[in-house]
């Protein structure tokens, strides 16, 4: 008797410390997917297939979902389970709760955790109702058989958990809004918003450049959220700020008109509509309508008419002022390419030509300029200015490696358009040597995730560049669209390792994309 009860304490032990490693993992998930509930399901189902472009109809026969050790144990799971064989369940859910997902490392590579007090409330909330599950289970008389099923349910427990906290969270981050417009209605700066599927960062920094030398204050990197806007405001927003340069972001249908509530914008900058978080929003005519939340409040909008979608937006923006811009249109600005130069075209007159600026792309930068005509800037300080706009870090700069190397480094950009046009610069060198392109695909492209990224392979290969595929989210459709003929990485710094012993003076490499390690 003595013995058996040892050996249920043991069980429990080794199954608690089963399930606080699964904690860990799924933790780190969810604070890198910004506390999103149905995150939780969507990595549940990306770490078992080893992949989110799962094949389809239209893919090919041989692109396969992987047998994987999760599938393994849970098949097992079910057969013991069946045959009532508990101390094999046991084994089983501890083989899951140590080993699974293979590559979903406890501590993170890229992407620690970070125990913040959400977190720990978050932890805490997901241990109850382990508790309160694991209680139930012994009154029924299947205490250690509910305890091993539990080791399989963190990412469920803290998807309930996520949203049992969601209006407390919510409460406790109001404060911080109120302050934010509380300190808007006091400092009273000119608001412009920008929001788009991509370039909103570059023409919120392109725009930045062209107004910083009035004091021009910007939401720092990709601060774009209810969070970081109003943490932008509170810690930046200094009394006599003429301009406050407002990056907007969503993940659905609200978040935009809401931001606007209490941050109303009198400029609004929309930069592009495209496929990108489709696999959250679910078509691009719901992402559409989530962009247009920002032009409600606004009294002078920009619309980048390059877009084909955002090119139908200005007849049906009524009385509001509207000001088109495009690198390739007869828009209100334009930054036209000819050759090797650029004219900036305003209202039909060319009033300067300057040299291509490295990595920045002519769309983003002619929203850029219409909205800074627009706060005020006079068109002669305008052409002084152009000099000030610089490339924004990450997305396609191009810089030369102590080995003669070229570099086009584009890991933060994660969209097809920003890809192809990543691709076209590597293409345009004029290099004699090895063109090498690095990248773990593009994600958050819903049902188009498979295609697009087929596409982008077999664009690099017909370009004449070798293609490292890197981490595996990605890599049945890379492979299908380059025939198999691309090299394998684990990580990127492998692919980087590799890069360093293989290419030298006259080669060049494009990082395209980058994944932190919650991505298989």
């Amino acid at each position: 008797m003595t013995h058996s009860i040892t050996l249920e304490v043991v069980a429990d032990t080794l199954l608690m410390a089963a399930f606080a490693v699964q904690m860990l993992r799924w933790l780190r998930v969810l604070q890198r997917e910004h506390y999103h509930a149905a995150s939780m399901r969507l990595f549940l189902e990306r770490w078992s297939s080893l992949g989110v472009g799962a094949p389809r109809k239209h893919d090919s026969a041989n692109s396969r979902r992987p047998v994987t050790l999760t599938h393994v144990a849970l098949l097992l799971l079910l057969v013991f389970s069946a045959l009532k064989l508990l101390d094999l369940v046991i084994v089983d859910s501890l083989l899951y709760g140590f080993c699974c997902p293979v590559g979903l490392s406890v501590r993170g590579r890229t992407s620690p955790l970070h125990w913040t007090r959400r977190v720990r409330r978050l932890a805490i909330t997901a241990v109850l109702l382990f508790l309160l599950v694991a209680a139930l289970g012994t009154l029924a008389g299947g205490g250690l058989y509910t305890v091993a099923l539990l080791v399989w349910m963190v990412p469920l427990l803290l998807s309930v958990s996520v949203r049992l906290l969601a209006p407390m969270e919510r409460r406790g981050a109001q404060a911080f809004v109120d302050q934010a417009a509380r300190r808007l209605a006091l400092v009273q700066p000119l608001v412009v918003a920008i929001s788009g599927s991509y370039g909103k960062t570059s023409t919120k920094n392109h725009l930045a450049d062209l107004l910083r030398p009035d004091g021009v204050v910007a939401t720092p990197k990709s601060f774009n959220n209810r969070a970081g806007l109003s943490r932008s405001i509170n810690e930046g927003l200094a009394e006599g700020t003429p301009v406050f340069i407002a990056e907007m972001g969503t993940y659905g249908l609200g978040e935009i008109a809401e931001l606007c509530a209490w941050c109303p914008p009198a400029i609004a900058v929309i930069t592009a509509i495209g496929p990108v978080h489709l696999e959250r929003m679910g078509s691009v005519e719901v992402i559409e309508r989530a962009k247009f939340e920002i032009t409600q409040r606004a009294t002078t909008v920009i619309v980048n008419v390059d877009n084909p979608l955002l090119a139908r937006w200005p007849a049906r923006l009524g009385e509001k002022r509207v000001r088109t811009a495009g690198s390739t249109t007869t828009a209100d600005v334009v930054v036209a390419v000819r050759g090797d130069q650029w004219d900036i075209v305003i209202d039909g007159v060319t009033v300067t030509s300057i040299e291509p600026l490295s990595s920045v792309q002519p769309t983003n930068l002619a929203c850029a300029i219409a909205a800074a005509l627009e706060v005020g800037l006079s068109t002669s300080t305008l052409v002084a200015r152009l000099r000030d706009v610089a490339p924004v870090a990450n997305r396609a700069t191009v810089s030369t490696a102590a080995s003669g190397v070229v570099v086009i480094d584009d890991t933060f950009n994660a969209n097809p358009a920003s890809a192809h046009a990543s691709l076209a610069v590597l293409e345009n060198l004029d290099l004699r040597g090895r063109r090498v392109v690095v990248t773990p695909g593009m994600i958050e492209l819903g049902h188009e995730q498979f295609r697009e990224n087929a596409t982008l392979a077999r664009k690099i290969v017909a370009g004449g560049s070798e293609l490292i595929i890197v981490n595996r989210t990605n890599a049945r459709a890379l492979l299908e669209g380059c025939e198999g003929t691309a090299r394998r990485c684990a990580t990127r710094d492998d692919a980087v390792a590799w890069v360093r012993a293989h290419l030298g003076e006259g080669d060049a490499v494009l990082y395209l994309n980058d994944l932190p390690d919650h991505y298989p």
